[in-house]
């Protein structure tokens, strides 16, 4: 299958490495927005050996190329805005695409805008081509396995999904500075703040549960919780002042039957050692899922070494081989917005060495 990788940045570099060590797909085509990185050996933008295939900002030389299909890994604050676009474009033009960027799209049904969800769709259908949005958080542990767990339960009261993470290795100011308010006073208004903001962001999972399980979601509440840091920190993307925000804690919580019966909880630090009192992973980052029903279920998942000695890398790997092991299976699906309820398990393929 071949295959076009859009961006290569964290998550983009690891798809083209990965994709390299594959015998059924072929990197065809890289893109990047840099006009610096422009005719660059895709494989040492990836950091590693050349692959003879040189990166550019041409999309329409890279649809020319007639991929079966496109890793979309670009980031940045502007995100659905600048991506949406291309997607049309690609989908209208028979190319399948998965995506790490637009994560409100893991649910498509419960997209928070549904007029460019209907475009995304009508391309697809008119292409023939499938569209698919994962990662990790939101992606497999928000929602994926929280299923997964279910399939132990007589009958359930909660679920909560969760994630404590170290994201100091995160480089794109922007979004953490003002989307999510690090390194601001606590009187500085994030994005995270708007109203209605943190239910838009992770109701997507909390529906993908809701499908799967056949249950009715009445209404997302959405809550937001900041901590400031006692001592600078050095991050990826610059200081973080002592007295200015260090870590971030959100809650989302569906209402089924009149109660919050899914939850997901997303814990932030810029250091270990700030908000001590909540939740806390020795990992890169861990995630939990918490069953309260017959049986009662815990389940922990933790990515990385411990004490954190890989640097974001594990989160970032799996985000990356969520989407690049799900290509064939995209490929294979029927046309139009699919989400993680309508395609097989994402095995691996050739995953051992």
């Amino acid at each position: 299958m071949r295959v076009v990788v859009w961006s290569t940045g964290g998550v983009g570099s690891i798809a083209i490495d990965a994709i390299r060590r594959r015998p059924d797909l072929e990197l065809v085509g890289v893109w990047v927005h840099s006009s610096d990185k422009v005719g660059r050996d895709a494989g040492e933008l990836a950091g590693g050996g050349p692959l003879g295939v040189a990166a550019t900002n041409d999309a329409d030389a890279l649809m020319a190329l007639s991929p079966d299909c496109v890793v979309y890994a670009a980031s940045g604050p502007e995100r659905d805005g600048a991506a949406v676009p291309d997607y049309l474009r690609l989908l209208g033009a028979g190319i399948n695409v998965v995506s790490t960027s637009s994560t409100s799209l893991v649910h498509p049904p419960s997209y928070f805008a549904p007029d460019w969800r209907d475009q995304l769709e009508a391309a697809a259908k008119a292409g023939g081509a499938s569209f698919y949005v994962s990662g990790i958080f939101p992606g497999f542990a928000s929602d994926q396995l929280a299923l997964l767990m279910t399939t132990q339960s007589k009958n359930i009261r909660t679920i909560t999904a969760s994630e404590v993470a170290l994201n100091d290795h995160y480089p794109v100011a922007d979004v953490m500075m003002d989307g999510m308010g690090f390194g601001r006073p606590l009187d500085f208004e994030p994005m995270l703040k708007t109203p209605g903001f943190i239910e838009m962001a992770w109701q997507a999972p909390i529906y993908l549960i809701a499908q799967g399980l056949r249950v009715e979601v009445e209404q997302v509440r959405g809550s937001l919780d900041r901590r400031l840091t006692e001592r600078d920190i050095e991050v990826a993307f610059g200081t973080i002042e002592a007295g200015t925000c260090g870590a971030v804690r959100t809650r989302a919580a569906g209402v089924v039957n009149g109660r919050e019966a899914i939850v997901i909880e997303h814990v932030i630090r810029m250091a270990r050692d700030v908000a001590p009192d909540w939740p806390a992973s020795e990992f890169d980052a861990t995630y939990r899922v918490d069953i309260e029903g017959d049986p009662d279920i815990h389940c922990v998942m933790t990515l990385g070494d411990a004490e954190g000695h890989g640097a974001g890398h594990a989160a970032m790997a799996s985000t990356a081989m969520r989407v690049v092991n799900a290509i064939p299976y995209v490929v294979d699906a029927p046309p139009g917005l699919v989400s993680s309820l309508d395609i097989p398990t994402t095995l691996p393929l050739y995953a051992f060495d």
